[in-house]
């Protein structure tokens, strides 16, 4: 129990000190960033959100390594999975244990139309059965000790339909042994829009105090994440959009519940050593061509915790090479000035991450 009165996560046989993990985020959640979240306090985090069909047909070859990519340093990982048949969900389990993912988790949550729109994602919470199907053949398809867990929305809209649909799911995932289940406030057809209804997290685990429960939205701070913690009972939050540029969070929310106040923003010169640390695996992974085009969103991120943030963003997505990513270290981030706390409402006026759903990976 930390000081705060929060109880370790356990998800399965796994259990972490700090009841917090970095979301499934399609095009962010790669090993570059999960590496650095984890050095700077996450317990745990799932790699971006993987088609059960690419998955089933993805090579190592250099453009596509990056998705299985994983280091020892990282364990324990989740590996994400996204699809439309349970049969090819199972297939897809496989292939990620095989990999040496230790969490297999099932996204029933990605609001994104071209997701929904082909059987995938957030439209299973139309039909449990499917949905149950899927967990079902998934959680027989892996061995007894790989945890599977579930992410989901509260519902489809707000009907009451959608709230027994809900339930439906959740009452089948106590009973096929599913290890945790993440749970968005917002509904599939809010996508990323309106607010998220922690009042609804709360009465989801009031109903269902057995199941390992963690919340996700609105978490653009460790403050949040705390209020969640509080006002919910849930036994964790994910964090998404919140850890995007701000692997800091992790730390901060660490300190909180630990009673200690609340740790000021990274300096300028931790957010270039991070920054540093960051480019440099991603040029490990991806090379020096293709890394400073990757590294462009995640600099524009990072750039909010710098009091010039408009200039420096701007400055970011000029980035093309190398030698020009550097240049923006040495301009910006020259001196060890004071860093600041981003700016929550802009991420919730902005809307321009896509976490845990509508990924790209198509293979026809």
């Amino acid at each position: 129990m930390t000081d705060g009165g929060i109880a370790p996560l356990k998800i399965g046989p796994l259990v972490f000190d700090l009841p917090a993990v970095q979301a499934a985020l399609s095009g962010y959640s790669d090993w570059p960033m999960r590496v650095i979240a984890k050095r700077l306090g996450a317990p745990y985090t799932l790699c971006e959100v993987m088609l059960d069909k690419f998955l089933l047909q993805v090579r190592q070859r250099k453009r596509t390594r990056h998705f299985l990519w994983h280091t020892d340093e990282e364990h324990p990982i989740g590996g994400q999975l996204m699809g439309a048949e349970p049969e090819q969900f199972a297939a897809g389990a496989v292939r990620l244990v095989e990999a040496g993912f230790d969490v297999i988790d099932i996204n029933f949550g990605c609001p994104v139309k071209k997701v929904v729109g082909k059987c995938r994602g957030g439209f299973h919470l139309g039909q449990p059965q499917v949905a149950l199907e899927i967990i079902r053949q998934t959680r027989q398809a892996v061995k007894a000790e790989i945890p599977v867990t579930v992410k989901m929305r509260r519902g489809i809209d707000d009907s009451q339909q959608s709230v027994d649909h809900l339930y439906q799911i959740l009452e089948g995932c106590l009973a096929l042994g599913v290890a945790a289940v993440t749970v968005h406030g917002r509904t599939v057809e809010q996508r990323y829009i309106g607010p998220s209804k922690w009042e609804f997290l709360r009465q989801l685990k009031h109903d269902f105090p057995a199941m390992t429960m963690l919340g996700s939205g609105d978490l653009f701070s460790a403050e949040d994440c705390l209020a969640m913690l509080k006002q919910t009972g849930v036994d964790g939050v994910t964090i998404a959009r919140g850890a995007i540029g701000n692997p800091w969070i992790f730390q901060q929310l660490r300190a909180l519940l630990q009673g200690e106040v609340l740790p000021g923003p990274p300096g300028q010169a931790e957010q270039r050593e991070i920054l540093a640390e960051h480019f440099g695996l991603a040029r490990e992974i991806y090379g020096d061509q293709r890394a400073p085009v990757v590294m462009r969103k995640f600099g524009i991120k990072y750039s909010a915790l710098h009091p010039e943030h408009p200039d420096l963003r701007l400055a970011f997505t000029r980035v093309r090479t190398v030698d020009e990513w550097k240049q923006v270290l040495e301009t910006w981030y020259r001196d060890d000035g004071p860093g600041c706390f981003p700016a929550g409402d802009l991420h919730r006026v902005q809307g321009d991450v896509t976490p845990g759903g509508g990924s790209p990976l198509e293979v026809s």
